[in-house]
């Protein structure tokens, strides 16, 4: 009798022993060894902008118990941080963290990954992306260059940066040389500035050899780490240009698909994950940045009204001319401008009552 029981039970465990080894493959099929490289456009210093990347990769990690790992460099490291589109677009790397709006000279439309003048502000766009149909879009577009993108960081509005000497009209921008991205530099070449594309790293020595006049980045606490107010002290505000600077993470079509689906999952929770972190951060962190670049010399000025209403009038009329040869561009800015003005017929009921109300308030 015992023996009978002894081998059944063996039998059994056999059994189960068996269907564990038959599952074992299967189970491993679903959790494959991966590892990509993503090339930021950002130097490590910047930790917050350079630091969502970060957060991706430590996120995808974790929740592939380490069979997902996505190594992370530094702008330069890999790629110089103005090629990294380039780089997913070609295959060197499998995907990368950067501001879209760096590769308007491939097409203006990659702007609208990043923000135009007189746009969306970051609530608005991440809107826009998510429910409005702006990731489609964008997408359908980012498909030609053989790119998969998420949003990957936003800054808020930000700052419209540093200058050596005062800006007190229009009049005053004529023959400024500004480092500037995006759309911003062909708006202000119509207000007589000279734009220049600089990355990060190299605007503080571009400023302080007289290289360049005037230089925005992104806002105090990134400004402070950069030291700009030693250099040019006026600092303006808002940048108009910027209304919610989008980051993202622009993935290689290929590798995309050959993800499993848990995998894809995974990257775009962690993408969405990094998305919201960022702006938290500056958030946080912009306020006694702020008031430290004060204290430090740092003089605050709001652009004159002329210069704003000029600025927008200009982006008009630029929007008007890339969109009489550019339907892609058509496309993206028809849909963006209906999506702004719906939402700031919202905006003005409640947000901004409240905003301005609290404000008057901690005034008195």
């Amino acid at each position: 009798m015992q023996r009978r029981k002894f081998l059944k039970a063996a039998s059994m465990g056999a059994g189960v022993a068996a269907a564990s080894t038959l599952a074992a493959p299967a189970i491993a099929q679903t959790a494959p060894k991966v590892l990509w490289r993503l090339t930021s456009s950002f130097p490590k210093s910047l930790d917050t902008i350079y630091g969502a990347a970060e957060v991706l990769a430590k996120a995808v990690s974790e929740a592939t118990d380490g069979n997902f790992q996505i190594q992370v460099f530094a702008g330069g490291e890999l790629v110089p941080g103005l090629q990294a589109a380039d780089a997913v677009t070609s295959g060197t790397v499998e995907m990368c963290h950067t501001a879209p709006y760096y590769y308007v000279g491939k097409d203006p439309t990659f702007a609208f990954g990043t923000a135009v003048p007189f746009g969306l502000n970051s609530r608005q766009e991440n809107a826009w992306f998510y429910h409005g149909g702006g990731m489609d879009l964008l997408n359908e577009f980012f498909a030609k260059y053989n790119i998969y993108s998420l949003p990957g960081g936003n800054t808020g509005t930000q700052m419209g940066g540093w200058f050596r000497k005062e800006i007190k009209s229009v009049a005053d921008l004529s023959g400024l040389k500004m480092r500037i991205g995006g759309l911003a530099g062909r708006v202000l070449a119509k207000l007589g500035a000279v734009p220049q594309q600089i990355a990060g790293g190299d605007i503080y020595p571009s400023l302080e050899k007289g290289t360049i006049d005037a230089a925005e980045w992104v806002g105090p606490y990134d400004d402070e780490k950069l030291g700009f107010y030693k250099v040019a002290p006026h600092y303006y505000y808002p940048g108009w240009w910027e209304g919610g600077a989008s980051l993202h993470f622009f993935i290689n079509k290929a590798k995309w698909a050959e993800l499993p689906k848990s995998y894809q999952a995974i990257v775009t929770s962690a993408a969405a994950m990094a998305n919201g972190d960022m702006q938290a951060k500056y958030d946080a962190r912009n306020p006694a940045a702020l008031k430290r670049l004060v204290q430090s010399g740092a003089q605050l000025h709001p652009f004159p009204t002329d210069v704003m209403d000029a600025a927008q009038k200009a982006s008009n009329e630029l929007y008007a001319e890339i969109s009489k040869d550019n339907e892609s561009f058509k496309k993206m800015h028809d849909a963006v401008m209906a999506f702004r003005n719906d939402e700031y017929l919202w905006w003005q009921i409640a947000e901004f009552t409240y905003d301005a109300f609290m404000i008057r308030a901690r005034r008195g």
